[in-house]
């Protein structure tokens, strides 16, 4: 194992996917010589030019629908989007033809396309470079969507991303991409699979399924709460296109409460899914209502201090886990 950071780990994937196969290529905005808004393409230009680190002018719906067409050809384009947001502007494309293409050809064709870029507030990005959205990627059948939290899981799923036959958005949170953890070494080749969670914290008093960033705030309030005796079991779904509700079940079954932590708008969220599953399926075995944290359903404001009271923080969250335990 050695120790790098978020952006690092998940450039190294790249590079060795694109080492490994000669039909990935990258496309975006400012990806070839600068090496990316976010530093995910820096060195690569020097080694596979302008063919395979393709700038692109500011046209979202322009070049995702190319990376469709190309996919279709059997190449492996990845989209370097940067926010979330800027690719609203493709949804057309996305919705019509990238999700959909598989099943209108009677799977003739498929589609290896990877849609990558930064989600999450924070930073005093304002409203038009905050959006998190991944709930209505989630909605539609074709799309795989995966949210790692570590620089691991960075890695090892955005390798997984760019091998699949299906269309992935792969979101990074902006306020991770910094963050540095454990990776294995480049010869290990590790792939991490779609729809399998990780359990990142053992315990059994409360189960809190966290998304993304707030995998880590919730560690940090569990680590508080342990103090006090309470025993918080923490999982990270890693994707939610496809979910793996199972590991869900199981620590509920164990703990016999449930707080989804999201940093996402509730209404219709990815913890609706959730709780609406684990109701269905395992409802004889909570011991108490499953309850919800998210941030607020408003535009993100550009003010800093505005901007971080929309969000759920450690002690937020350390404050709903012991109101649920109390319960």
């Amino acid at each position: 194992m050695r120790e790098l950071s978020f952006t690092v780990a998940a450039r190294e994937g790249l590079a060795e996917e694109m080492a490994r196969d000669e039909t990935v290529f990258v496309v975006g905005e400012g990806i070839g010589e600068r090496g990316g808004n976010f530093n995910t393409t820096v060195g690569l230009y020097e080694l596979y030019g302008p063919e395979r680190l393709r700038d692109t002018p500011i046209v979202e719906r322009g070049f995702v629908g190319m990376c469709t067409g190309a996919a279709m050809t059997g190449t492996r384009p990845v989209v370097d989007f940067m926010f979330l947001d800027f690719i609203l502007d493709a949804m057309g494309e996305l919705i019509n033809q990238t999700a959909k293409i598989q099943y209108m050809s009677s799977g003739r064709l498929t589609m290896p396309i990877v849609l990558r870029g930064c989600i999450g507030i924070g930073g005093a990005s304002a409203t038009h470079h905050s959006g998190n959205y991944y709930p209505i990627f989630a909605h539609l059948p074709g799309f795989r969507v995966a949210l790692p939290s570590t620089p691991r899981d960075a890695k090892g799923l955005l390798k997984t991303a760019i091998r699949s036959d299906d269309p992935v958005l792969f979101l990074e949170h902006k306020s991770l991409l910094n963050t540095k953890g454990p990776v294995p070494d480049a010869d290990a080749d590790e792939l991490i699979p779609f729809g399998r969670a990780a359990v990142r914290r053992a315990g059994g008093d409360v189960t809190v399924v966290a998304l993304c960033l707030m995998v880590n705030r919730t560690l940090e309030a569990a680590a508080d709460l342990a103090h006090d005796g309470i025993a918080v079991e923490v999982i990270d779904p890693r994707t939610v296109a496809p979910l793996d509700v199972d590991t869900i079940l199981e620590s509920v079954r164990k703990t016999g409460r449930l707080l989804i932590v999201d940093e996402d708008f509730a209404p219709a969220g990815i913890g609706a899914e959730i709780s609406a599953q684990v109701t269905e399926r395992a409802f004889d075995e909570l011991d108490a209502p499953i309850r919800r944290l998210n941030g607020l359903q408003t535009p993100v404001p550009y003010s800093p201090p505005l901007e971080a009271a929309l969000v759920p923080t450690r002690e937020r969250i350390a404050a709903a886990i012991r109101d649920l335990v109390a319960e």
